[in-house]
């Protein structure tokens, strides 16, 4: 019949009581092919039993349970007891002679009664468990079966459970469990041979093993569990076994005892547990009654001997034990003999499940089974119960935590037991002892924060080489500045010679346990290591000793400690005083650290019920100045408090209260040094207060003394030690003495007696026979207590304390009591510390790594300088990028600089100075170029810096933000070093937006040389041929196959570094950033001593042409320095970039432009090109700041050479047009300043920069930027444009006719002349700066006259000197403009000075104009247009005279006769006229201006005359009354026309000699006619005048 089997049971194809009916006639059948049952009767065979009726079952009274329950309840009917059954055995003589009746054999019958019982079921599951094992369990018990027989009846029960016939469902299964596990627990059976017997007992193990992890397993009870437990333990420990069971029984019992503390998981922690005291009556029995006691020395399987006829020998699984009324065991002696069988006649009703008591026993057991000091524990039992255990832990290890009763035993047996088996030289106990130590922490931890720190601290001790760091050629050893060479627990030997007083707490309470670390074996330190990286591989493991050790003040720096211990070892050097593998298993533990806290980078942070990281970080900055103090004080207690005082660690330093409290309290003080200070006169005061801060109240006379020489130890002088005791002996007896003392003397001299026991006692130069005995010691103080003596118990409890435990500072602790006392105060201290804070947060990352990251670094770089494994490379590669992306994130930019600093230096271009370009060699092969430089070659032969430069940029790019000043320095450096070697391609370099300026250009090369037309050459006689030619033009050999493929390995490489990427995030730096780069950046600019001026080979960065052969190019004077202008121009554009900036950095960048643009002449063209751009931008970006002043920069700039202006007009002219596009006020003063007007007229002397001046100045002249202050400024460059313009002309000219003269060559295409054009229209521009004069001069505080000289003269001298040029258009434009401006109302206004200054226009104009004209010269330069020159000339002239006729004439008519005498030589409108007739003669008399001059003069001429006779200036001579001016003007008219205009007078008067009377009367209105057209002429605008005098003109 099927029945529902239980998870993990295996089913049965046949009927299950079939099943177990076979396996009984199985055992009965081997039982009866034994001589001992072979006539049992045939009720056995049958199935019935010829005594089952003589058995009855009846109902009896029931037993108390075990547990307590004193519930009666009916009971199952009972099976005969083994005692009566071995009673009818006896009976019947089962035991006798051979042939006696054996029929009623028990063991048979009882299998006869199942079978008969099992004949009416149906369901095996509905049949009790205890009924179906019964007759089983008595052939286990039985001592008269052999283990064929036994092992039978254990196959049975196996298959019982297997095929699930007995399960959890079963009835009275806890009743069957219990006598089983009784059963198996206590087995007897008759011994054949070792083999046999081993396998039976395997057999039980493994059932026990089926039990225990069972479904069954849960309802075994404590007792019954512990006796399975104290078997296994037994066959684990039993010598005389085989290595194969032995180890078998260890198997099973991690297996059952895995089951058992999985258990523990599930159980709450009871209220007795944590008040001991509480613990109800029944549980305080049920734990005494679970108690086990495995058999160590003995044999497991015991032999006995049976003294009748047939011995035969036996062997039982019996624990020797004491007898109780539940068992009883008889021992062979004599010849009696009986066997030891439990008694089921007391059955309990109710069995409670295992719990904690058999957990707790179970635990200790196997924690006692590691007292290194128990000679009955070989390490073989040592190591099979660490391995328990550790599974125990690996289960169940925060419930054991958890548990009290539990963790008391881990804090103290385990821990203590722990501790001292590490010491082992025993490899196998170290390794599991180190494996147990491991589990016990990462499991419970919580709970062990002394335990912990004292176990790490040995670790670190017994790890920690004292050796420096070996230097290693090609490895800079500020590479791996930051490893401790010891750790911080311990003195430095520096310390140790000059004082031999130093020393911290965390070496002393290693010393207390005598584990003060020393030499260990290499395979010692392997397994030590690989324990540490177990621990580190915690994720929350290294923050948990920060947070609880290294931020505590008392503790030491366990996890500095850690990370210097893993970095010292992991330098290949540690593989010779360990092994080889040590070294990569501290780096990988080491990466684990790192890793980890890299994991946690993107975790929100967590701080519930955490300490605050401010206060943490606070406490440890009081905990390195309370070091440092200490420190102070133990070399110089005076220095050392008067420091503390100043950090505020002591309150008031002249306050013995004060100084006491610190000196208590702290454990860093050298007690020795504190014994001797303490004790001085001087400090009596902070003595009493030290003895003040003690509480002696309920202790015993050497208990208040040991407590008080635990905090010092006394001086070695008498009279030291009586201040102490005496100060002691006050404080003891206070107010009033304690019992069992008289008074404070009897306790000074009891107090004395002690320390002089202590010293008897324990001293090893005494033997022991001469110490000191109790009646000596009673002796010493008769009579002493007032007179009496001490009470005899009194001092008996005394003696025997300092027998047994010496009086002595814990540090001084050397033997096995010594460390017993220490570790009884490490727990008396665990009783008063918190427990360990578990930190599953990256709350503390930052600080901990802040405080780690110099040893990692350090040991980063070392590793990746000296590894040769691709794996170790990743490993490094992966650790230097978590390392930085930890420091970037939580912005520790130290730590980041630093790694930054280790890769550059690994990456070789870092080297300071820059290397020399001199040898660079361009090599092109079609489309494709190389530059070949030494720097190139050297980093593409090492991978190694190939791989740091590139890890370095992984590490730069995306963390720039977080990159300070020294991290700078060296990406900066190695930028500049591949610029100037041609290895960043230029264009990553652009990062500003204005497209004017070109990027920057790069080095030129040496030399170039064109691979691609020599494709075809090979061979040694073309190698040898380049390197002779190289040899003969004092040139670099041209570059082999190999350096160009280093070379490209080298464009490759940096390539893989994202530069643009790099240059894009810098462009965006927040401004903290930006600032430390910047500064940085201008760190590498030449200081103003270094030369300017360097002889080298290459030429400026221009478009080298290509030579084939490789010839070299000429050297010039100065050197081009890219870097330079790398520098300026990153920086400046990186500052001009927002408001801020320019105002933090300005001035810095400022200072640095100005002081290349000051040297000028000695730089380099193109770096002085580029410096002053950019200074002018910069000038325009911090206008509203002092630090570039636009004068300063003009004068400056106008400074420099004319070579320099020839090379640089082009960015100087961007820079001027940037700077006036800019701010109005930047416009205004750079408009106004006189050198800027001279760095123009330097400037448009170049044709580059031609256009862009005069679009510069024709700006200012139309948007209002011309003033007085750059008036005459503007005139001149307008005649230098003029002029520029005639320079042109005179060249064009000179081309025409010399492709005129040349027959064999095309004339030239005429095309536009710009410097022409330019030219005409300054010409036209003057025209318009004329129409400011008259504003100019109104505005001007000069006396009217100069002013008008002033603002006038230089303009019509421009005019006048261009009004003559070659060039016919600026020829024209300019007397086109001199003749508006001439005729303009606004040239003269009417002031007293108007004569003089009309006059002016002729003296200095006119007729140096017509003068200039005259000359063979000027109408040679152009012959076919200077005559219409002349003529626009003279009939300018006269229309000039005209236009001021009244101003010149009428003041001369009122001028007197004598007047006129006296100024003869005075220049008056007579004196012009006979001037300009004059000028006029010259000009038809010099005939070249044709028919056109000799008509138009004497037209003009005649005018004149008419305008004056009309006027009333002129009268022939047959008028009467003539004035003085009539007379003058008529002579000077007769004299000068008749010279080259005969009859011209006699001519024009003859017309009107009779129109005289008509004529005479109009002739008064004349001039006020004239007046009147003058003033209207005057108030005409300047365009109308301008348009009437053009006409005036074309009408003469």
């Amino acid at each position: 019949m099927a029945h529902s089997s239980s998870s993990g049971a295996i089913s049965v194809a046949v009927d299950p009581v079939a099943l177990v009916v076979t396996e009984c006639i199985t055992v009965t059948s081997a039982m009866r092919k034994h001589a001992r049952w072979a006539h049992s009767s045939v009720s056995a065979i049958l199935g019935g039993s010829a005594t089952s009726n003589k058995v009855e079952s009846r109902p009896r009274p029931t037993a108390r349970s075990r547990f307590g329950d004193s519930e009666k309840k009916p009971v199952r009917p009972r099976a005969p007891s083994i005692t009566e059954e071995v009673g009818l055995a006896n009976r019947w003589g089962l035991r006798g002679k051979k042939g006696q009746s054996m029929q009623d054999n028990p063991l048979l019958s009882a299998f006869a009664k199942l079978r008969s019982d099992l004949k009416r079921c149906k369901d095996i599951h509905t049949v009790s468990a205890a009924t179906i094992l019964h007759p089983f369990l008595q052939i286990i018990r039985s001592s008269s079966t052999s283990a064929p027989i036994t092992s039978l009846a254990l196959i049975a029960i196996t298959k019982f459970f297997a095929y699930n016939i007995i399960s959890k469902d079963s009835p009275e299964l806890p009743l069957a469990m219990q006598r089983l596990s009784s059963a198996v627990t206590h087995c007897r059976f008759e011994a054949t041979d070792s083999a046999t017997d081993e396998i039976f007992l395997f057999r039980i193990l493994k059932l026990m093993e089926g039990m225990i992890t069972g479904p069954g397993g849960d309802v075994i009870g404590d007792e019954s569990m512990c006796e399975m437990m104290e078997t296994g333990i037994s066959m684990c420990c039993q010598v005389r076994l085989s290595e194969l069971l032995r180890r078998s029984a260890e198997v099973s019992m991690i297996t059952m005892c895995q089951t058992i503390f999985e258990r523990l998981k599930h159980m709450a922690v009871e209220p007795e547990e944590e008040d001991p005291s509480a613990r109800r009556p029944s549980t305080k029995a049920d734990t005494e009654a679970v108690k086990m006691d495995p058999s160590i020395d003995g044999d497991l399987l015991a032999s006995k001997q049976q003294m009748n006829d047939n011995v035969q020998e036996t062997r039982s699984l019996d624990i020797p034990r004491e007898k109780s009324d539940a068992q009883s065991s008889t021992v062979v002696n004599g010849g009696t003999q009986t066997d030891s069988i439990q008694s089921e006649t007391d059955e309990p009703v109710d069995i409670k499940p295992y719990s904690l008591p058999s957990i707790r026993e179970l635990f200790r057991v196997l924690v006692d089974l590691l007292d290194p000091h128990e000679r009955q524990h070989n390490d073989t039992m040592r190591v099979m119960a660490l391995r328990i255990v550790d599974v125990a832990l690996e289960v169940a290890g925060p419930s054991i935590a958890n548990h009290p009763s539990l963790a008391s035993l881990a804090k103290d047996i385990l821990c203590r037991h722990l501790f001292q088996l590490v010491r082992s030289e025993n490899i196998a106990i170290l390794n599991e002892s180190l494996r147990v130590a491991g589990t016990l922490l990462s499991t419970c931890r919580r709970v062990l924060k002394l335990q912990q720190e004292l176990f790490l601290s040995y670790l670190v001790a017994c790890l920690h080489p004292r050796v420096e760091i070996p230097q290693e050629p090609g490895i800079d050893p500020s590479l791996y500045d930051g490893v401790p060479q010891s750790p911080r627990l311990v003195k430095s030997a520096a310390s140790q010679t000059n004082s031999g007083r130093s020393t911290p707490v965390p070496i002393k309470d290693r010393q207390r346990l005598g584990m003060e670390g020393g030499l260990r074996k290499p395979d010692a330190r392997e397994a030590m290591v690989e324990s540490v990286g177990a621990l580190i591989r915690i994720p929350s493991f290294m923050v948990e000793l920060f947070v609880n050790y290294d931020c505590e003040i008392d503790r030491s720096d366990l996890c500095l400690d850690m990370v210097g211990l893993l970095a010292r070892n992991a330098f290949p050097d540690a593989a010779t005083w360990s092994t080889t593998n040590v070294p990569p298993l501290c780096l990988d533990a080491l990466l684990g650290y790192i890793h980890s806290i890299a994991d946690r980078l993107q975790d929100v942070p967590r701080s519930e019920k955490l300490p605050d990281p401010a206060a943490l970080k606070q406490q440890r900055e009081l905990k390195k100045v309370i070091i440092k103090g200490a420190t102070k004080f133990n070399e110089n207690p005076k220095a050392g408090i008067a420091f503390l005082a100043a950090q505020g660690i002591i309150d008031n330093p002249d306050e013995p209260a004060s100084v006491a409290h610190f000196l208590k309290g702290t454990t860093r003080i050298d007690k020795r040094v504190l014994g001797d200070y303490l004790s001085k006169r001087s400090n009596e005061g902070l003595l009493t207060s030290f003895m003040d801060l003690f509480d002696f109240a309920n202790l015993r006379v050497d208990e208040a003394l040991r407590q008080l020489l635990n905090s010092f130890r006394l001086p070695g002088e008498a009279p030291l030690i009586e201040r102490i005791v005496n100060e002691f002996s006050a404080k003891y007896c206070g107010s009033s003495p304690p019992a069992n003392i008289a008074d404070k003397d009897a306790l000074y001299i009891l107090t004395y007696a002690i320390i002089m026991l202590n010293t008897d006692q324990h001293n090893p130069n005494v033997k022991s026979q001469n110490r000191m005995s109790f009646n000596d010691f009673a002796r010493n103080l008769r009579g002493v207590n007032g007179g009496d003596d001490f009470d005899k118990e009194y001092l008996e409890e005394i003696y025997e304390s300092i027998k047994t435990r010496e009086i002595v500072l814990p540090e001084e602790h050397d033997n096995r009591h010594s460390f017993d006392h220490a570790w009884k105060e490490l727990q008396f201290k665990v009783h008063s510390t918190t427990d360990l804070n578990l930190c599953q947060t990256n709350l503390f990352d930052a600080e901990m790594f802040a405080a780690t990251w110099k040893p990692v670094v350090a040991t980063l770089s070392y590793v990746f300088m000296s590894a040769t494994d691709d794996t170790v490379f990743s490993r490094v590669v992966a650790g230097f990028d978590q390392c930085a992306q930890i420091a970037a994130a939580y912005n520790l930019h130290d730590a980041l600089d630093h790694v930054i600093f280790c890769l550059s230096s690994i990456s070789t271009l870092a080297a300071e100075p820059l290397p020399s370009t001199s040898l660079n060699t361009e090599v092109q092969a079609g489309e494709r170029s190389v530059m070949v430089s030494e720097t190139a070659v050297r980093f593409g032969r090492d991978f190694k810096a190939q791989l740091a430069t590139v890890v370095l940029f992984r590490v730069v790019v995306g963390h720039e933000r977080a990159i300070r000043r020294n991290g700078w320095a060296h990406v900066i450096r190695i930028i500049l070093n591949l610029f100037i070697n041609s290895l960043v391609n230029s264009q990553y370099l652009v990062v500003s937006s204005n497209a004017d300026l070109p990027p920057i250009p790069l080095q030129s090369p040496a030399q170039v040389i064109d691979r691609g037309d020599r494709a075809g050459e090979g061979g040694i006689f073309s190698a040898f041929t380049s390197y002779v030619s190289s040899f003969a033009n004092d040139e670099p050999p041209e570059p082999s196959d190999q350096e160009i493929e280093y070379t490209l390995c080298t464009v490759d490489c940096v390539n893989a570094c994202s530069f643009d990427q790099l240059f894009s995030h810098i462009s965006e730096l927040p401004f903290e950033s930006l600032q430390a780069f910047v500064r940085t950046l201008l760190e590498h600019f030449p200081d103003d001593s270094s030369p300017k001026i360097m002889i080298v080979k290459p030429d400026i960065p221009a478009p080298t042409p290509i030579r084939p052969n490789g010839q070299k190019s000429n050297p010039v004077g100065v050197a081009y320095d890219a870097s330079l202008v790398f520098v300026l121009e990153f920086a400046t554009i990186l500052v001009a970039r927002e408001e801020r900036s320019i105002t933090e950095l300005g001035r810095e960048v400022a200072n640095a432009l100005q002081s290349v643009v000051r040297d000028g002449n000695q730089i380099h063209p193109v770096n002085l090109c580029r410096a002053v751009y950019y200074l002018l931008s910069f000038l325009r970006a911090s206008f509203d700041h002092d630090f570039v002043r636009a004068p300063v920069v003009l004068h400056t700039i106008s400074k420099f050479d004319p070579e320099v202006f020839r090379q640089a007009n082009s960015y100087i002219v961007k820079g001027l047009v940037l700077c006036l596009d800019g701010p109005v006020g930047l416009r205004n003063e750079m408009v106004n300043s006189p050198d800027f007007w001279s760095v123009l007229r330097s400037l448009q002397a170049h044709q580059e920069a031609a256009q862009p001046v005069f679009d510069i100045l024709n700006t200012v002249v139309a948007s209002s930027g011309l003033t007085s202050d750059n008036y005459e400024p503007v005139m001149s460059l307008l005649s230098d444009v003029a002029s520029a313009g005639t320079a042109s002309f005179r060249a064009e000219r000179a081309r025409h006719e010399a492709a005129a003269k040349s027959r064999s060559q095309q004339p030239p295409t005429k095309q536009p002349n710009e410097a022409i054009s330019r030219g005409t229209k300054a010409m036209s521009i003057v025209l318009q700066v004329a129409t400011r004069v008259p504003s100019f001069i109104q505005q001007s505080q000069l006396d009217p006259h100069d002013a008008w000289k002033t603002y006038w003269v230089p303009l019509f001298k421009t005019l006048r000197s261009h009004s003559f040029n070659p060039c016919r258009p600026i020829r024209s434009q300019a007397l086109s403009s001199l003749s508006r401006i001439l005729v303009s109302p606004a040239l003269v206004p009417d002031t007293p000075h108007q004569n003089s200054e009309v006059t002016s226009l002729f003296t200095n104009v006119l007729f140096p104009l017509i003068t200039q004209l005259l000359k063979p010269e000027v109408w040679h330069s152009d012959p076919a247009g200077m005559g219409e020159t002349r003529l626009q000339a003279a009939i300018l002239c006269t229309k000039v005279y005209l236009r001021f006729l009244d101003a010149l004439l009428a003041p001369c008519a009122e001028e007197s006769e004598q007047q006129e005498s006296e100024e003869e030589n005075k220049v008056d409108g007579v004196t012009l006229w006979s001037r300009i007739l004059e000028m006029m003669e010259r000009l038809v008399k010099s005939g070249g201006a044709g028919n056109e001059l000799q008509e138009a003069v004497p037209e003009s001429i005649k005018n004149i005359i008419l305008v004056m006779s009309s006027s009333g200036y002129l009268a022939p001579p047959h008028l009467e009354d003539r004035t003085p001016l009539q007379k003058r003007l008529w002579d000077v008219s007769s004299q000068r026309t008749e010279r080259f205009l005969p009859g011209m007078l006699a001519e024009v008067f003859a017309d009107t000699r009779e129109a005289t009377p008509k004529k005479a009367e109009a002739a008064p209105q004349k001039p006020a006619v004239n007046g009147e057209n003058a003033a209207e002429k005057a108030d005409q605008p300047q365009d109308a005048r301008e348009e009437e005098a053009d006409e005036n003109s074309v009408e003469t």
